[in-house]
């Protein structure tokens, strides 16, 4: 009775194993090329191993360390004022009588392409003086952060935390004891998921970057670009592993604090 389940039970984990190991071989091939030495056909395997490469980006002699910088620097930056706005705001949309009409405005960014939403707004940046700089690339990052934000917690604000809301003002306490003792609390998970979420955002973003950085802002996402054209694999390996390893460390995070704890829910 008991052979066919485990036999089954065995099958799947083998086809686990093998999902796993077809993920994971994209991701072993870019770190064993990022400490490779040349490595050239008909070659089964490179000439040695060497961590210089990472020293040199390490140490700041390489030209990755200024660009990871400004990348999680960028991207944190972003992340924080949006999930910030985008808390208080989609909370004011929530119990507007004008919802649904104040909630087609957070989609507007997400109508169009980046690169296209940018081209139709480079007009305004040059006149504001903000093409080419960092401001004016966290300003772009930041409108579909920002939207992506206020949908997310449009749907979180709920009947629920607005009874909790008027229960401690009926208590006697202010809106500032409302947010710190009842409401950041409870909301604790769907902000760092937001948090999480919008930062990968601004992470990964190449076109608008390109566009409105005007090829001046150099963010990660543009120098793997750049290797890439260049033909420079080794390089574009490590700029590859750097792009990885936030997007990877953030997963750990969301799944070790966040739903094992059951932070994502109220």
């Amino acid at each position: 009775m008991h052979a066919p389940s485990a036999s089954i039970s065995r099958a799947q984990a083998i086809v686990a194993a093998l999902l796993a190991a077809v993920c994971l071989v994209p991701f072993a091939y870019l770190a064993a090329l990022s400490v490779a030495d040349p490595w050239t056909f008909p070659a089964l395997a490179p000439e040695g191993w060497s961590l210089a490469r990472w020293g040199r980006m390490l140490t700041g002699a390489g030209a990755l360390g200024p660009s990871l910088s400004l990348s999680l620097s960028l991207s944190l930056t972003v992340a924080i004022a949006s999930t910030a706005a985008g808390y208080v705001t989609g909370k004011f949309i929530a119990y507007h009588p004008w919802r649904r009409r104040l909630l087609v405005l957070a989609y507007v960014p997400f109508v169009m392409a980046p690169v296209i939403l940018g081209v139709c707004l480079m007009y305004l940046f040059l006149r504001m003086r903000l093409a080419g700089s960092v401001a004016g690339v966290m300003l772009a990052q930041t409108m579909f952060a920002y939207g992506f934000s206020i949908i997310f917690f449009n749907a979180f604000w709920s009947a629920r935390l607005k009874a909790m809301e008027d229960l401690v003002a009926t208590l006697g306490g202010t809106t500032a004891e409302a947010y710190w003792r009842v409401l950041l609390p409870v909301s604790v998970g769907m902000l760092l998921i937001c948090f999480f979420q919008t930062f990968l955002i601004s992470w990964f973003q190449y076109g608008l970057t390109l566009l409105v950085g005007a090829g001046k802002v150099q963010t990660l996402p543009l120098k793997v670009y750049d290797f890439v054209s260049e033909a420079n694999m080794y390089y574009a390996a490590l700029a590859s592993c750097l792009l990885v390893l936030p997007p990877v460390a953030l997963l750990w995070v969301n799944k070790r604090f966040v739903f094992r704890q059951g932070l994502g829910t109220t």
